[in-house]
């Protein structure tokens, strides 16, 4: 059996992948905040999901 190859390391892996449904005014609103923000799709879910601990 080959080896695995490797990426690039990193001090903070991702090892979860999620998949969601969203509606195309959701999604909208995603794009938007990632473009004016220039990040990926999943930094800016990331960046949400943060955002429900600082609500508290």
């Amino acid at each position: 059996m080959a080896d695995k190859k490797m990426g690039r390391p990193t001090d903070n892996p991702k090892p979860n992948k999620i998949t969601i449904r969203m509606d195309n005014d959701t999604l909208e609103k995603l794009d938007d905040y990632c473009k004016n923000n220039d990040i990926e799709r999943s930094e800016g879910v990331r960046r949400g999901i943060h955002q429900l601990d600082v609500k508290k």
